[in-house]
């Protein structure tokens, strides 16, 4: 979940990703939203740090392309009389690149009017990104705010198209922050990060044997045992962590609407430590934040309540990757620690960004290779087993790296996607039958294609039901009939959307809410896009970002799907 998303008072952080460079031609989607934390560092203006960002020189110095791929054209232009041309091939984004000097903790503003289908706009390293839809048609501005780290020092900005879509222009790139660069920033040569997202981690070992960790504590608690299938639920990610705009909201207050209560986030200590912690949002940040004791007796209460209160790990900062069986055994350790100390029902994995993502080689969903993903599975096997039955563990994973599959697995067979492409298809695999619920992103997404093979975007009914569709009937993974995700049972399925136009990209309005819902459960009120797995009475519900966004809101949703489920 992002936490940098536009609000009417200064956002602190927030959960509904930053989007990253995405990897396939259709849906570069996904765009996971990576851990920019806005609002904590200096507000960048007044200080140009690109040279030649208008290509008015006539050349491309200081910029560097992949391939020899760009030139400097005289048309089509977005202002001036230059701009850049570069085009990509099969094998070659034309990614053109430029680094530059930056301070360390200072915000920074990227921009450029980019023309051509699937033009990226970035920064290396782990930074955001984002991207034109497939369709050209004339300039359009792209725009990315980033947060430089506590002692970085450069930065490598950049643009690209995408596999096989031909020359895309851009022009007027500008990088503004607070001041003037110093010293004079210099090319450093062809960039060296991949626009496709290659993971910062590389993984440092193979998983063997048996995990050796085990949880420390016991359940504080009896657990309960998840509501029965066919009882319709509501998911909201609780801000317990961090402040923005959205505002504070007491575990106390919570209303009654919400049946999982998702607390965001437990993070890792460092990317690859499997160490999470739980810190809860200060008195500084949040004044009017419970002390432990009081948020503890909330939860207790909502638990008693038959709420199911869960410790939500990763978001938008918190990268997290097992490589190693250390590193999944400290995860099991740490991660029961949490769930012991506070008395929660279970577990909600929110991994993005480069969290997640397949080696070379791994192309068979049902049996994983790459140690990100065994370690996962090895560790939330091992939870499960160890609270039992009663463990209700969830997953808010991006349409990248599920829906995304149906067409994109992965490097691919010859390698050159996106390696994070429908990643997170052997962890819902594996734990299929110990998932309680698979609440899937669809915002903050990229155009997806569905199973009728026409691409869906966001922004009404259909998107909804063409990625639930998805999920309810099965696909096969990278159009490999001989290689199918089978279909996930309805009351483990929920629908994630944004609580309000402040929450992400994405929002619907009630109304299409409750279409998409219509043509889900009852096969009635359908647009252009039937679902092929018929109706689904007992889909579970909907999942949002967040409870503190929908209480900002007025409760929209929440009293919307009271309406819709519960009248």
């Amino acid at each position: 979940m992002r936490r940098t998303t536009p609000a009417p008072a200064p956002a602190r952080r927030k959960q509904s990703r930053t989007l990253l460079a995405a990897g396939t031609a259709s849906a570069v989607a996904a765009a996971t939203l990576v851990g920019v934390t806005l609002g904590l560092a200096p507000a960048a203006s007044a200080g140009e740090f690109l040279v030649n960002g208008g290509f008015e020189s006539g050349s491309l110095g200081p910029w560097s392309c992949t391939g020899n791929s760009g030139s400097v054209v005289t048309s089509p232009v977005h202002g001036g009389g230059y701009a850049l041309a570069a085009a990509a091939t099969a094998g070659d984004t034309a990614q053109c690149g430029q680094t530059v000097t930056v301070a360390p903790s200072t915000t920074y503003t990227l921009s450029a009017y980019v023309n051509g289908s699937y033009v990226y706009l970035g920064v290396d390293g782990g930074g955001p990104s984002t991207w034109t839809p497939g369709t050209g048609g004339g300039y359009q501005k792209l725009s990315v705010s980033f947060t430089t780290g506590a002692t970085q020092t450069s930065a490598t900005v950049y643009t690209h198209g995408w596999y096989g879509q031909g020359t895309y222009y851009a022009d007027d790139v500008s990088l503004d922050g607070p001041g003037a660069p110093s010293p004079t920033p210099t090319p450093t040569g062809t960039p060296t990060g991949t626009p496709t997202g290659t993971p910062t981690g590389t993984p440092t070992g193979t998983p063997t044997g048996t995990p050796t960790g085990t949880p420390t504590g016991t359940p504080t608690g009896t657990p309960t045992t998840p509501p029965p299938p066919g009882s319709h639920a509501l998911v909201g990610y609780l801000h317990a962590s961090f402040a923005n705009g959205a505002g504070y909201t007491r575990m106390a207050d919570v209303p009654n609407s919400w049946d999982f209560i998702d607390l965001s986030f437990g993070e890792p200590t460092s990317v690859t430590s499997g160490d999470i912690r739980f810190n809860r949002c200060s008195v500084t940040d949040c004044p009017t934040v419970e002390s432990d004791a009081d948020f503890k007796a909330a939860i207790a209460a909502k638990r008693a309540q038959g709420k199911k209160v869960l410790i939500s790990i990763g978001g938008q900062n918190g990268q997290v990757q097992l490589t190693t069986t250390a590193a999944r055994d400290t995860f099991v350790s740490s991660v029961s620690a949490i769930i012991d100390k506070w008395g929660l029902d279970g577990l909600d994995i929110d991994f993005e960004g480069h969290s997640l993502s397949l080696n070379t080689g791994d192309t068979d969903f049902k049996n994983p290779t790459s140690p990100v993903i065994v370690n996962l599975i090895s560790a939330l096997k091992t939870l499960k087993a160890t609270y039992g039955p009663g463990f209700v563990l969830t997953m808010a994973p991006e349409t990248f790296f599920v829906q995304l599959g149906y067409q994109y697995y992965g490097s691919g067979p010859w390698g050159g996607q996106d390696p994070r492409a429908g990643a997170y298809l052997p962890v819902i695999y594996a734990l299929r039958d110990d998932l309680t619920l698979l609440h899937v992103q669809d915002y903050n997404s990229g155009s997806i294609m569905g199973l009728d093979n026409q691409y869906h975007s966001m922004g009404g009914a259909d998107f909804h039901v063409a990625m639930t569709d998805l999920l309810l009937n099965g696909f096969p993974v990278a159009g490999n009939t001989n290689n199918v995700f089978p279909p996930l049972p309805a009351p483990k399925v929920a629908i994630g959307m944004p609580a309000t136009t402040n929450a992400g990209n994405g929002y619907v309005a009630p109304a299409e809410v409750n279409k998409a819902l219509d043509c889900l459960t009852k096969l009635a009120n359908c647009g252009s896009y039937v679902p092929r797995s018929g109706a689904q009475p007992n889909l579970r519900g909907l999942m949002t970002w967040s409870v503190n966004w929908d209480q900002f809101g007025g409760r929209e949703f929440s009293k919307n799907f009271d309406g819709y489920f519960r009248r």
